[in-house]
């Protein structure tokens, strides 16, 4: 597994919050002990250090995350290119930041670089298995998927990617912007960890219509029946369970697809009836305008298999 890449923490702040700061000291430990060093500016000084550590040559601003107090401090470091979360310690709200910490002596080191990778546009790693790395999809990861679904098998039974590329970058964006960034799942890429090649995806989605949540897979025809898609399934519905406390998930299979039902039932999936579901709602063409487009797309009668932890 990916360790935390994020080095640097300043806290950029306008004020002496003596009170506040004094709870300062055990954090910045924990901080360091993360690989993470931390910086306090504040007051008058706070412009002139910053200026400084830009300067330092052992400071890399690409790695570091700066911490805010108000909507002025955040978009000045913002105009100089700087990643910047917002500090709520005074009583200022703070408007200009898409994320906002709360508690000056409760910070998670995961979750800051979880925020620096959000920033800085760095795909977050989910989970490790014994060969695989389960990590968010990437607009890098376009061109591989297309070498994937050059095998005509594979929509045997899924949808195609989009027929221009440029579309289907389109919806990559779209989709970690909208879709990761706001639930905090979604279907992720698997890499292979001995080739480092991308081998296929799978994870969570919510299917409208439908109460449960739905997992859904697939695996490169040159990576198949090696084991890569249990191998990850189980992996992820663990992790659907310790994270996001999803206890019951469902599987949406096309009738005929006996692969995917064998394997489902091997994960302990049980048959759950039918379920008529949409599908091409893009109508073959994405068109974003800063929102995921949806067509009328096509109806199809699939099964339905359902999954139940158990304690």
């Amino acid at each position: 597994m990916e360790k935390l890449v994020l080095k640097f923490l300043i806290y950029f702040f306008s004020k002496d919050y003596k009170d506040k700061l004094r709870e300062l000291d055990e954090e910045i430990v924990y901080l360091l002990e993360n690989g993470i060093k931390a910086y306090v500016f504040e007051n008058k000084e706070r412009d002139d250090m910053l200026e400084k550590l830009i300067e330092d040559k052992s400071f890399d601003s690409e790695y570091a995350l700066f911490l805010a107090d108000n909507d002025e401090n955040i978009e000045k470091l913002k105009s100089k290119g700087l990643y910047v979360c917002g500090m709520q310690i005074g009583r200022e709200t703070i408007e200009k930041s898409k994320y906002v910490l709360q508690e000056v002596d409760d910070i998670d080191a995961d979750y800051l670089n979880k925020v620096w990778q959000r920033l800085s546009k760095r795909p977050w790693m989910i989970l490790e298995t014994k060969r695989l790395l389960v990590r968010e999809t990437t607009v890098s990861d376009v061109r591989f998927l297309y070498d994937i679904y050059a095998d005509k098998s594979m929509t045997e039974y899924m949808e195609d990617l989009f027929e221009d590329p440029e579309d289907e970058i389109k919806y990559t964006k779209d989709y970690i912007e909208k879709v990761y960034e706001f639930n905090g799942f979604g279907i992720w890429s698997l890499i292979e960890k001995e080739s480092g090649d991308l081998i296929g995806r799978a994870g969570f989605s919510i299917r409208e219509g439908f109460d449960d949540i739905e997992i859904g897979f697939f695996i490169g025809k040159k990576w198949q029946k090696k084991g890569f898609a249990y191998e990850a399934l189980e992996a992820i519905l663990d992790f659907g369970v310790s994270k996001f406390n999803f206890k019951e998930v469902m599987a949406i299979v096309h009738k005929g697809n006996t692969p995917s039902i064998n394997l489902l039932k091997k994960l302990g999936f049980d048959e759950d009836g039918e379920a008529v579901i949409t599908e091409n709602i893009y109508g073959g063409k994405y068109i974003s305008n800063g929102y995921m487009s949806l067509g009328e797309g096509s109806k199809k009668t699939c099964f339905k298999m359902k999954w139940v932890y158990k304690e």
